[in-house]
């Protein structure tokens, strides 16, 4: 826990002087029907928590810049790798109809980009306005290689809230001292879980709270009475976060890029993968107060206490004067699990005549699988076995091509798509820890989707070892959270409890510890669409699937791929 009487250094105060206030964005009109962007991928010498090392970055920045664009536009983004790492970048809740190309996920749609080699991601943002993001998706290399994605309504469309003042782009992150690389090198070596961050960030930066915090944090400037769209986004590789700004409430008006019915609140629960924008109305007297995030640990073995801070600070009020300290917001404890269910049962979708729920409600095909780890032979492992995770008892092996390539010109050989819909055996999955049956099957098993039919997908956490948090994110679609609960899904009783009129609509979920959750969406976008944890850790266990959903016809299959395509 934090003890809230906390005092700083005098310089502190003089040092943190507009660190970040220009990077407060106007809500502003974006002209022309195409945003070209040019990232390129490099390496940049970066100072944090008295330590100084290389990391992978774009442009040299860290974060890496805001993709500020409209609903509508034609996205060209021509990436570019400098880096030591071969790399590909996914645009974390872009749909990409028919255009799997542009996705990113590394031999699921795409091989990485070579070091001295280019790509072109070249994308239509279409029905989609509000916070997303853009990451690495190769390796643990988003540690660092991450932005946010800003989509803007059309000109004319009103945002369905009272329009704010000014936006921010709040990105909550990790940072680890030595090389992320050698981090993840070091759990694959022993086979078990690498140590844990060294610190949390906010817009990369870990605040006050942590060594050498001079330079390192993040400041944001705002005027009495004004109010202010908060864009928060977890890019943490293993985390999910409480959030706050002490003395003051936020109002929820957008998850994931999709409208919500608002609710006010003083803390938000965002798991890693998940975008959350709220309303902040500064009214409190002024004066200096914390942003901050924590992590809620719900494993007991897990000793991970940091927490993050930022400066929310009024216009006026002299960065000089000593005797004005933050005050931090009381978020909740760490192992509060229970804050979970409670906060995600108020996120509704707005369902209003100009941004309906289109709940599918009635179901094609039902798909039931089981989150589960598992302990393998290992001969490269100090211990001779690995920690492993899967799904329906089926660790997901990466493939040496792309899976969309492989599908697209009918190259065999690469995967199956015999992934069975149901675990290959009914148990108690949430009772006493099991630790019986700890093997898995290895192999690179997609599951075939008719086009256009929906799908409900029931994502049951299991004992198998240990329970835990798992948030899962599917590419190329959003879907509705029907439901959610603690313990067993029940097949008779808990689909009379499922919201059918205004779910949640997001690209990103939590399963909660030791419990379930349902959703459903339509296979309307033809091609090969990963779905995983989107805990990296969890991730390289083999936490991951994906779908492979058919074409429907001439103007409802795969585009053809770019000559640029990188090969592996």
């Amino acid at each position: 826990m934090i003890n809230h009487e906390v005092s700083f250094p005098a310089r502190f105060f003089v040092v943190v002087v507009f660190v970040a206030f220009l990077g407060l964005v106007s809500v502003a009109p974006i002209e022309g029907r195409v945003k070209k962007y040019q990232f390129n991928i490099q390496m940049k010498n970066v100072s944090r928590l008295c330590h100084t090392k290389s990391i992978v970055t774009v442009n040299g920045k860290f974060p890496g810049p805001t993709l500020r664009v409209r609903e509508g536009q034609r996205v060209i983004i021509n990436v570019t790798n400098y880096a030591n790492y071969n790399m590909s970048i996914h645009w974390h809740g872009i749909k990409q109809f028919r255009n799997g190309w542009a996705d990113g996920p590394a031999y699921i749609t795409q091989c990485p980009i070579q070091t001295g080699n280019s790509y072109v991601y070249d994308f239509n943002v279409t029905g989609q306005r509000g916070t997303l993001w853009w990451h690495a998706h190769i390796l643990w290399l988003r540690a660092t290689v991450y932005g946010a994605i800003v989509i803007l309504p059309k000109k004319g469309t009103p945002f369905p809230f009272p329009r704010p003042d000014k936006d921010q782009v709040v990105m909550l992150g990790e940072w680890w001292n030595k090389d992320v690389e050698e981090i993840e090198n070091q759990g694959n070596k022993i086979g078990l879980a690498p140590n844990t961050s060294d610190a949390h960030t906010i817009n990369g930066k870990p605040g006050p709270l942590f060594p050498c915090f001079h330079k390192h944090t993040f400041a944001m400037e705002v005027e009495q009475g004004k109010t202010y769209l908060l864009r928060i986004i977890n890019a943490a590789l293993n985390s999910e976060l409480f959030f706050g700004v002490a003395g003051h409430n936020m109002t929820v008006v957008e998850i994931d890029a999709v409208y919500t019915k608002p609710f006010t609140t003083s803390t938000i629960l965002i798991s890693s993968g998940q975008t959350t924008t709220v309303l902040v109305k500064a009214n409190q007297a002024p004066g200096k107060y914390f942003m901050a995030a924590s992590p809620l640990i719900d494993i007991p073995f897990v000793i991970d206490n940091k927490t993050t801070t930022a400066i929310f600070q009024y216009k006026g009020v002299s960065v000089y004067d000593n005797n004005v300290i933050p005050s931090l917001p009381n978020l909740p404890s760490l192992n509060d699990s229970s804050f979970s269910l409670t906060y995600n049962r108020k996120l509704k979708s707005l369902n209003s005549k100009h941004f309906p729920a289109n709940v599918p409600l009635k179901v094609d095909r039902r798909l039931f699988y089981t989150i589960g780890f598992g302990l393998n032979p290992c001969r490269t492992c100090t211990n001779g076995t690995r920690l492993v995770a899967s799904l329906n008892n089926i660790t997901f092996e990466m493939p040496q091509v792309g899976l969309l390539q492989a599908h697209y010109f009918n190259q065999t050989g690469v995967f199956t798509t015999d992934f069975p819909d149901r675990p290959p055996q009914a148990f108690n999955y949430t009772g006493v820890p099991l630790t019986g049956n700890l093997r898995t099957v290895e192999a690179t098993r997609l599951t075939k989707i008719r086009f256009n039919s929906t799908v409900e997908l029931v994502l049951q956490d299991t004992n198998m070892i240990i329970a835990e948090t798992h948030p899962f994110h599917l590419h190329g679609y959003n879907f509705f959270v029907m439901g959610s609960g603690i313990g067993n899904f029940d097949p008779r009783k808990d689909p009379r409890r499922y919201n059918v009129v205004d779910p949640p609509e997001r690209n990103t979920v939590g399963v909660p510890n030791g419990g379930w959750t349902v959703i459903r969406f339509r296979a309307d976008n033809p091609g090969v669409w990963f779905m995983h944890c989107h805990l990296e850790l969890h991730t390289g266990w083999g936490l991951k699937t994906a779908f492979l959903v058919e074409d429907g016809g001439p103007n409802w299959s795969v585009l053809p791929p770019p000559k640029d395509l990188p090969s592996c």
